[in-house]
């Protein structure tokens, strides 16, 4: 869960007994409770960015990304850390497998500047797919005896094209691995079509859903130093609360599902990672 102010900023000292948890409408014992910081220490995470390199990207918005994605990287510099770089276009792609090391990031982010654009399909769903796998298989799940935060921070112009993996597929296997989706949606269509518009259309990328059933958030890149904005979202995918509970016994292994509501303090707006999970079969 993670709880945003009304100016839009991470709460980040909420205590267990702020927050209630019901399923299926009934309130739940809380019997497991994480915030972002123990004892001066940082939430461990595990990161993959997963960028759209189609034709509709210009070069001039992946090099303006590059310092938007330097910018997140080192406001996360204190907590321990590990990267993961895709592209996607026509075809998914690894640049950069999971590592710490901040030289490693940022030269698979000055590839990617160099290289080509890829076709006019945008795989967006694809990249996400492949981005949850990874951070499944490749990605530790916890450090220091910590449970690791997984996310996928994905960057495009919010209009797929040409994926094989739907966005519901997509959405209960983030669900399934505690994966969050973070979609920052850049100018290269969408403004054209919105600039006169206070508010941007929505895209097809936000229709779906994929950030916010997620645990996520869709933001949209309106000025032309990206900076900012990143450092803002790399402050929120760090300030999240984990909270657990059991399951009454006789919903353990109906093999139904069940949803899951959090509530926490008045004027606060939560965001949570699941909305629902289905219980083994007997």
């Amino acid at each position: 869960v993670t709880a945003m102010d009304a100016t839009g900023r991470p709460v980040r000292n909420l205590r267990q007994e702020d927050f209630k948890v019901y399923s299926d409408d009934v309130e739940q014992p809380i019997s497991f409770f994480q915030i972002e910081k123990r004892q001066g220490e940082a939430r461990p995470l595990a990161i993959v960015f997963a960028l759209d390199v189609s034709g509709s990207m210009t070069t001039e918005e992946i090099l303006r990304l590059r310092s938007a994605l330097q910018s997140f990287s080192n406001h996360l510099s204190s907590h321990p850390v590990v990267y993961a770089v895709m592209t996607f276009g026509m075809r998914v792609k690894t640049i950069q497998k999971f590592t710490s090391d901040p030289d490693k990031l940022d030269d698979s982010l000055k590839r990617i500047a160099k290289d080509a654009p890829d076709g006019l399909s945008t795989h967006t769903y694809d990249a996400v797919d492949d981005a949850i796998r990874m951070l499944v298989r490749s990605a530790p799940r916890t450090r220091e005896k910590r449970l690791m935060k997984r996310a996928v921070l994905v960057v495009t112009d919010g209009f797929p094209v040409g994926d094989t993996v739907s966005p519901k597929t997509v959405i209960e296997r983030a669900n399934g691995a505690d994966v969050s989706v973070f979609v920052v949606t850049l100018p290269s269509y969408s403004r054209v079509i919105a600039s006169s518009a206070q508010t941007p259309l929505p895209t097809p990328l936000d229709v779906s859903g994929l950030a916010e059933l997620t645990g996520g958030r869709n933001v949209y890149a309106n000025e032309k130093d990206y900076a900012p904005l990143f450092r803002a979202l790399a402050e929120e995918v760090s300030s999240a609360y984990v909270l657990a509970f059991y399951p009454p016994d006789e919903k353990r292994r109906d093999g139904k599902t069940h949803t899951i509501r959090v509530e926490g303090p008045r004027g606060l707006t939560l965001r949570q990672s699941r909305s629902e999970y289905r219980a083994a079969n007997r």
